[in-house]
């Protein structure tokens, strides 16, 4: 038991279907797969089909059972391939849905998200909601559509948009008011057809930087949030924070989870690591006990989960061949979140750090701090303070103190 919870109701862990089940150990310079699924007939030259897409179902619900974990999260063509026509699509997707839909009820594991993949088809070459051509406008809001009647039929907490393509390589041929003008329209669709058919998952959107995009849309958390405000949408999303993606845009690991949890924005986690000496995100499973304590510092700060959770967004190396591989991985990222866990409850707890935060803003706890606070303050007001005062006293942040601190926690 962690704070009175048993340690699972924290740590709301879930498989990815797309790098557990249909990577093959690619990266920008090999895409021959070198991680064989002996089940699927993709990985040895065939074209993916409705049966071997059934067959892929069984596989990873088998996988889910075995590792222990109580949820996954789905593109929609991770698990059903793509028809001739957006018909056929649906009719795909119904199918291999119906079946994952089966194996849920079968063995009680859950549905954390579904989303639409509108970057891998070269339809979706430059971009779905912000694409200049409505023709391709148009089948983003199908392939959308389709993905939340698929989530609603799983019982997905929350629905996922990562706008890969949602961005320009340059300013020259790019109308960016429009673009974002035409996302922010389409994201209020989403909204009107998440009321329509009655659903509750809760909306997200992930930031990155950039990649596949030059520069795109959804930069990061703080960019994310100006954006839903701008187009009144604030009260509709929030963020899925995945810390690679953090790091690719110039901050620490935990800047994005910590900005989107302090404005109650934080809704689920992809729980991955990135390799700074790399220039791409490699999707990595996280074993740094130190950033896992920092998330689950925020997390826990801020409650806990409510539909979200920690969704294993990362996948083996290319050099990680055996199948257990895919076992030991996951296995050594549950273990670092849940002793992240123990140390940042303990942090919390204790309310060593927490008493030395409160300390260093304790001059707000004032009557001119609150009249700061309800906005009845005035530059006048803090004129006079500070003729009253004089030169303020220099006072120490204790940085190093507050790290040695964080630091017994992590490794006593």
């Amino acid at each position: 038991m962690v704070m009175g919870k048993p340690m699972s109701e924290h740590l709301k862990f879930s498989v990815v279907y797309w790098h557990t089940f249909r990577n093959g150990g690619h990266d920008p310079f090999g895409i021959d797969p070198t991680v064989i699924r002996p089940w699927d007939d993709t990985f040895f030259g065939k074209a993916d089909s409705v049966e071997n897409a059934v067959t892929r179902v069984d596989a990873a619900f088998e996988f889910f059972t075995k590792l222990g974990v109580e949820y996954y999260a789905f593109h929609d063509v991770d698990a059903a391939p793509e028809g001739s026509s957006l018909d056929e699509t649906e009719d795909i997707l119904r199918i291999v849905t119906d079946r994952m839909l089966e194996q849920q009820q079968a063995t009680g594991v859950k549905c954390l998200w579904a989303t639409q993949n509108m970057f891998s088809h070269p339809r979706f070459m430059n971009g779905a909601s912000t694409n200049p051509d409505m023709d391709v406008f148009a089948w983003a809001c199908a392939k959308t559509k389709m993905a939340m009647d698929a989530g609603l039929k799983l019982g997905a907490d929350n629905h996922v948009f990562w706008g890969g393509r949602e961005g320009f390589s340059s300013y020259l041929n790019t109308d960016v008011r429009k673009e974002l003008d035409n996302m922010g329209a389409f994201l209020r669709m989403v909204v009107d057809y998440k009321a329509k058919i009655g659903s509750s998952a809760q909306l997200l959107i992930e930031p990155k930087p950039r990649e596949p995009c030059k520069h795109q849309y959804d930069y990061d958390s703080q960019t994310v949030m100006g954006f839903l405000h701008q187009y009144g949408l604030q009260d509709h999303y929030k963020t899925n924070v995945e810390p690679n993606h953090t790091t690719l845009a110039g901050h620490d690991f935990e800047h994005d989870i910590m900005i989107s949890s302090v404005y109650g924005m934080l809704g689920s986690i992809d729980a991955n690591t990135g390799d700074m000496t790399l220039g791409w995100d490699t999707d990595q499973f996280c074993t740094n006990v130190r950033e896992t304590t920092m998330v689950m510092l925020y997390v826990l700060q801020m409650g806990g989960f409510t539909t979200g959770g920690l969704n294993f967004d990362a996948k083996n190396r290319r050099e990680s061949t055996d199948l257990e591989d895919f076992f030991i991985a996951h296995i050594g990222g549950m273990d670092a979140y849940a002793r992240g866990l123990k140390a940042a409850a303990a942090m919390i707890e204790d309310g060593v750090l927490d008493g030395m935060l409160k300390q260093r803003y304790s001059s707000f706890d004032s009557a001119l701090g609150a009249k700061l606070r309800n906005g009845s303050a005035t530059l006048e007001d803090f004129e006079a303070h500070a003729k009253a005062v004089g030169e303020p006293k220099k006072a120490s942040g204790k940085q190093e103190l507050c790290e040695n601190i964080f630091a017994d926690y992590i490794y006593k």
